[in-house]
């Protein structure tokens, strides 16, 4: 529907049709950048320059209405600003901007049948202001703005290969319709095309009937004075800092639940917990997996007098065997008193089933800690904008590919603390496993992609420069922290020694069983982010900008959830202990990634109450890119889960 590319060389040696080179993230997020035929001389105005006569037939009308319907939007780039569509506030009083312009419009006629027109002519509206320091001085000058300002055209209005008279008042658009006969539209009048509307269904498509659709467009520079050029793109941004009042609502609602947890398990760990710990330390304690009781005298409480004693009678030894009988008293008192976690001493340490699986996923979780951590980080400092296109994906993958070392480390001291032997073994399943899943899952979602001969579809060169980053750098990296943390650190001590039998677990309340415990948990932490992914899920799906960018509202939410995540894995693993159910390693572990579930329930909400996705690829995508999210979501908070609820036994136990 668009001009092809000539070959022509414009200033600079830039040729059109040719691809621009492209960083990681800009590949993997579907950036596709080739060089234009639009020519643009800083400073030279261009009324009106014609560009090309594009011949379409009725499939790629077909596909063009198809397009308009499903609200596509052109995306041009100048000094690495994106081409925007310009607004204003319902104030008038602030402009801002949304990436990139519509393909066309459409409208209904008369008799209520949909009409199309396609956008064949574009204003491009260049701002620009002096050059900051010795650069301006020189006579430089910086783009501040690019504003692309679609018109339709009819035909009726082209006179060979030479733009309209007066492309102010044009009426009619150029319509993409073309009659039920063999002829072509050209030098027919509007009136005389829309005389006859069939069926779309009834429609010949293989008649050989063409429509053919002239382009041009018009270039004007004006100086702005009033954006500075580091500043250029807050106009993309303006309705994010409209929505500022929210976000605060977002933080305020996060800091309630967090402190009402807070003040939870602090309850717990002042009055219950110490006060358990300070009755049993009184006159016992534990040691090697053993009760420590003070020695007390045999019941009779006769001895052999020692030298230079007597041997009593009568009341004194009535008064011995009073003190005697008081301290066996004592004794099974303090025995009936180790009730719920105090009786799991012996068990509490017990090495999880399927420990062999469980160590990897800590180590990935860990890996996507450090990964999260910093770009979030990068982001508050300004280091990742948007004017980097492709930077936030690029060293997010590189963050991740270096975090590998971070991986090996964890996951071999919890498989050396598991009691595992076969260390390397651990190792492959660490650098393999995640990274593994998520590689094959994209792999085979490409596949649908290239099916639809879409251009965000990851080249095959791509893959295998990705699959060389895994094999062979994080590979490695992950063998090394391994290695340093089996073999150099080795495993985390435990305070008590663990039986050989181990004891039977009774039957358990029903809110701290399985998928209940977990469902249950995960509200809340859910309930700390909710709001603020709404912006999240606008950001990437619905907003204009089509960008995120207040990551410091996100990065204070994302602590808070952290702390959330902790607390309740901290009291929910309590409650299981005190429910004398010392199998809490995995129970930790899925407390701490369960509102990943509610988030993928977020996200079904999301797509079929907000969204306008048709198609079943479509649909496929969306929702197997929703499902690694979420357990990307869920992997990195079920780790925090699982080491703040091995630091709790860890210090209620020593």
């Amino acid at each position: 529907m668009v001009c092809p590319p000539t070959g022509r060389t414009h200033v600079g040696s830039l040729i059109s049709g040719h691809s621009i080179s492209l960083n990681l993230g800009e590949v993997l997020r579907g950036d596709r950048i080739m060089t234009s035929d639009y020519e643009l001389v800083m400073g030279n105005d261009t009324e009106c320059q014609f560009l090309c006569n594009r011949i379409v037939d009725r499939y790629g009308l077909k596909r063009a209405r198809e397009l308009i319907d499903s609200g596509y939007v052109a995306e041009w780039i100048v000094d690495n600003l994106p081409g925007a569509t310009s607004f204003v506030t319902i104030d008038k009083s602030r402009k801002y901007y949304a990436a990139g312009f519509k393909l066309g419009h459409k409208d209904y006629s008369a008799t209520g049948k949909p009409r199309y027109f396609i956008n064949n002519h574009v204003t491009i509206v260049i701002r620009w202001r002096m050059a900051p320091g010795r650069d301006g001085e020189r006579g430089g000058k910086v783009i501040v703005g690019f504003e692309v300002y679609p018109k339709s055209i009819g035909a009726d209005y082209w006179m060979y290969e030479e733009c309209p008279e007066d492309l102010r008042n044009v009426e009619e658009g150029m319509e993409l319709y073309l009659g039920p006969t063999n002829s072509t539209t050209e030098g027919k009048s509007v009136d005389s095309v829309l005389s006859y509307s069939p069926p779309r269904d009834e429609e010949d498509m293989n008649d050989g009937a063409t429509l053919t659709i002239p382009y041009s467009y018009s270039v004007y520079y004006r100086e702005e004075t009033n954006v500075e050029w580091a500043n250029r793109w807050d106009l993309y941004f303006v309705n994010e800092e409209g929505s500022s009042k929210i976000h605060w609502l977002a933080i305020f609602n996060s800091v309630f639940i967090a402190g009402f947890l807070t003040a939870a398990v602090g309850l717990i760990v002042a009055r219950t917990i110490k006060g358990d710990m300070k009755a049993f330390s009184k006159d016992g304690g534990m040691e090697e997996g053993k009760l420590k009781l003070k020695l007390k005298r045999p019941r009779n409480g006769t001895r052999s007098p020692r030298t230079g004693e007597k041997e009593s009678s009568g009341l004194l030894d009535q008064s011995v065997d009073a003190d005697n009988d008081a301290d066996i008293s004592s004794d099974e008192e303090l025995l009936e008193d180790l009730t719920g976690w105090k009786l799991l001493h012996g068990d509490v340490f017990r090495s999880p089933q399927y420990g062999g699986l469980l160590a990897p996923l800590i180590g990935s979780g860990m890996q996507l800690v450090f990964m999260t951590s910093g770009l979030l980080l990068l982001s508050c400092l300004g280091v990742l904008n948007p004017s980097w296109r492709g930077g936030f994906v690029s060293v997010g993958f590189g963050l991740f590919i270096f975090a590998g070392v971070f991986s090996g480390y964890f996951s071999g001291r919890v498989y050396k603390t598991f009691g595992g032997e076969d260390w390397r073994k651990n190792t492959l399943m660490t650098a393999i496993l995640f990274p593994g899943l998520l590689f094959a899952t994209v792999f085979i979602l490409n596949l649908f992609v290239w099916a639809q001969a879409s251009s965000t579809a990851i080249p095959f060169s791509t893959l295998i420069a990705l699959n060389f980053l895994w094999l062979f750098i994080q590979l490695p990296l992950v063998y090394a922290g391994s290695w340093y943390g089996y073999v150099r650190t080795g495993s985390w001590s435990h305070p008590t020694k663990t039986n050989q039998i181990a004891r039977q677990i009774p039957q358990q309340s029903w809110y701290i069983k399985g998928i209940q415990s977990v469902l249950i948990s995960g509200t809340i932490p859910f309930a700390v982010i909710f709001i603020e992914l709404l912006f999240v899920f606008k950001s990437l799906w619905q907003d204009k900008s089509g960008y995120y960018y207040v990551f410091g509202f996100l990065a204070v939410v994302f602590v808070i959830t952290i702390i959330t995540v902790v607390e309740v894995t901290i009291v929910t693993t309590y409650l299981q202990l005190c429910g004398e159910n010392y199998q809490w390693w995995w129970q930790s572990f899925f407390i701490g990634g369960g509102s990943a579930i509610w988030i993928f329930l977020y996200c079904t909400w999301y797509y079929f109450v907000n969204l306008h996705i048709h198609g079943f690829i479509s649909g496929i995508l969306f929702f197997s890119y929703s499902f690694l999210a979420c357990l990307v979501y869920g992997l990195l908070t079920g780790t925090v889960g699982f080491l703040a609820a091995y630091a709790f036994v860890r210090r209620i136990y020593g």
